[in-house]
């Protein structure tokens, strides 16, 4: 059943703005997905005999060392060894997209890429989006405009996916940006307003991309 835009929790909270903070902060409600798992399973285990290696990431412009096992998956790391959330654990077997990052400005699924793989590179997560004065990037300003989102799980992922479709394509038509985005899942099934936001988001952009060759 979709949020009304009147109540949320009995607080006088409008979804609209509930959905801004959601967005601005970079963070969405935490992952239910451990709550069925068997136990023991809800963070990465070290295996025996491997032992961790300090590395340095470039996470969102920033140079962060962190102990990282062999066989520990940069979603791990960003969430429970850097303290990024954005990136959430959905199916953690690459199919849900929820934990969306960009590698190099390129789109990856963060719980299937070794950390110790990226060492040398950018990651970008939607922590790493808002600019250097607090304004939103086109994408995440879309989505409020749109509220192209009910439960907003799925929404850092698909985010950081539109900025990537972006990246590749600047100008997608709607079918483009569908066959783009069709690697994250929604499970509120809110694909048509998440398509609203992403075109919404072509337009911002242009506009953005005006005023910076205009000034």
């Amino acid at each position: 059943m979709e949020i009304q835009d009147t109540v949320i929790g009995g607080r006088g909270v409008s979804r609209r703005t509930f959905i801004k903070g959601v967005i601005a902060a970079g963070a969405t409600v935490s992952s239910t997905s451990y709550l069925f798992r068997a136990p023991g399973r809800a963070y990465a285990q070290t295996a025996s005999g491997t032992v961790g290696r300090l590395i340095t990431l470039n996470v969102n412009g920033q140079s962060r060392p962190v102990d990282v096992d062999p066989q520990e998956t940069l979603g791990h790391v960003l969430r429970y060894k850097l303290g990024l959330t954005g990136p959430k654990y959905g199916c953690d077997r690459a199919e849900c997209g929820a934990c969306t990052v960009l590698i190099d400005g390129v789109t990856r699924y963060s719980c299937s890429v070794l950390a110790h793989q990226v060492r040398g590179g950018s990651v970008t997560t939607i922590e790493g989006l808002e600019g250097p004065n607090g304004e939103l990037h086109p994408v995440q300003q879309a989505v409020m405009d749109e509220a192209g989102f009910q439960c907003a799980f799925c929404a850092s992922g698909f985010i950081m996916s539109m900025v990537g479709m972006l990246n590749e394509n600047p100008n997608p038509s709607r079918d483009e940006a569908k066959a783009l985005l069709s690697g994250n899942l929604c499970r509120c099934g809110d694909y048509e307003k998440i398509l609203n936001s992403a075109m919404r988001a072509v337009e911002l952009s242009r506009r953005t991309a005006g005023v910076g060759a205009s000034a």
